[in-house]
């Protein structure tokens, strides 16, 4: 059974408080969680241990491994805090400056290389993803990867002498909702949808 010990820890909490904390519906006559995830509504199925897409139209919707760790980390760890509305960089946040570097380094460069040349088409891929277009760069967009937890990504322009840069910008509340790790997964299976909705 993959995340064996998440699923534990998940079963063990009182699923009404859970709910609310996570900003999420449990069903107690199904023993199951609905959530959105990047714009996706999964079902949490406690009995069985599975977690499956419920949009219609999906022939494979059993969450993939990464789907799950997300998911499973977030019903546990999220806390009844409303977002500060206050950006910060990876590194601001409680262990960030150590942790989102090397092999953790959120995946910029991806959005860079997508986006650089044209960003006003994040504004397209936002439309798709039910995100928010802001003010930021030449262009950027708030996504929520999970209720409580927006995430904003920025944009500037690349030419022949400035090279494309991007951002990626959490509410200041980010870290107290999920582990790092599992932040920095999130972020990387978000980029990966931006990249694809484009």
């Amino acid at each position: 059974m993959m995340h064996e010990e998440l699923w534990r820890r998940l079963i063990e909490l009182e699923p009404q408080a859970t709910a609310q904390r996570a900003k999420c519906e449990y069903l107690g006559d199904s023993g199951s969680y609905k959530i959105v995830f990047l714009g996706g509504v999964f079902s949490v199925d406690l009995n069985n241990k599975q977690i499956l897409r419920t949009e219609a139209g999906d022939k494979d919707n059993a969450a993939g491994f990464l789907e799950q760790l997300c998911i499973l980390a977030y019903l546990i760890s999220a806390r009844q805090l409303p977002p500060a509305g206050k950006l910060v960089g990876p590194e601001k946040l409680k262990g960030g400056q150590f942790f989102f570097r090397g092999p953790h380094a959120l995946p910029t460069d991806k959005l860079e290389k997508t986006f650089g040349r044209e960003p006003e088409l994040l504004f397209r891929t936002a439309e798709k993803l039910n995100a928010v277009r802001c003010d930021f760069g030449d262009a950027s967009m708030r996504l929520f990867l999970f209720p409580r937890i927006p995430v904003t990504f920025v944009i500037w322009a690349g030419d022949e002498e400035f090279a494309a840069r991007a951002s990626i910008l959490f509410d200041r509340t980010a870290g107290e909702q999920l582990p790092l790790d599992a932040l920095w997964t999130a972020v990387n299976l978000a980029v990966k949808t931006l990249i694809k909705a484009f």
